[in-house]
């Protein structure tokens, strides 16, 4: 089993195994289960729109640990996101939120997400990030090691998606 499995097998919300994950997510190397608090609806019956980018941001700091890469040792900041909302989303439900890269650039990456509801059985959702890598003062833009680069190509590889460089 490589790396990234097995971190993926010590974090209970990721879907290691992916004979199990909808077709729709098939080439999303993270698959982070998110179930619906209650609390989380708004009051037209729904999940709250901001919702999608805490969601977004436990999936994104999953997928960053399953790279080795959310340490404590490098500081990232996010740029920009974004979230399309395709369907209404009403408690209960699990949404499992998948997770890759689009496009890996020098010094900054974009995150893309698919979120599906496990009670719709479709994509509810996508939404984009950018991230930047920054030096340790969080100053200046620092570039992503050959190291951290394979990685990240690696696993995207592993299940059939090739990031833009």
């Amino acid at each position: 089993m490589d790396s990234f499995h097995q971190t993926a097998n010590l974090t209970p919300n990721i879907s290691a195994n992916h004979d199990q994950v909808p077709d729709e997510l098939s080439n999303y190397p993270i698959i982070h289960h998110q179930p619906i608090q209650w609390g989380e609806m708004d009051a037209f019956n729904h999940l709250n729109n901001v919702i999608y980018y805490r969601y977004a941001e436990s999936a994104r700091i999953v997928y960053l640990q399953a790279l080795g890469m959310f340490d404590g040792s490098m500081v990232t900041m996010l740029a920009q996101s974004s979230c399309q909302y395709l369907r209404p989303v009403t408690y209960p439900d699990t949404l499992l939120v998948g997770v890759r890269c689009q496009r890996l650039g020098t010094t900054s990456i974009i995150i893309e997400y698919s979120y599906y509801s496990s009670a719709q059985q479709a994509v509810v959702a996508t939404a984009e990030a950018v991230i930047v890598r920054l030096d340790s003062k969080g100053k200046d833009k620092l570039p992503w090691t050959e190291d951290e680069r394979e990685r990240l190509l690696t696993l995207e590889l592993a299940f059939g998606h090739t990031p833009e460089l």
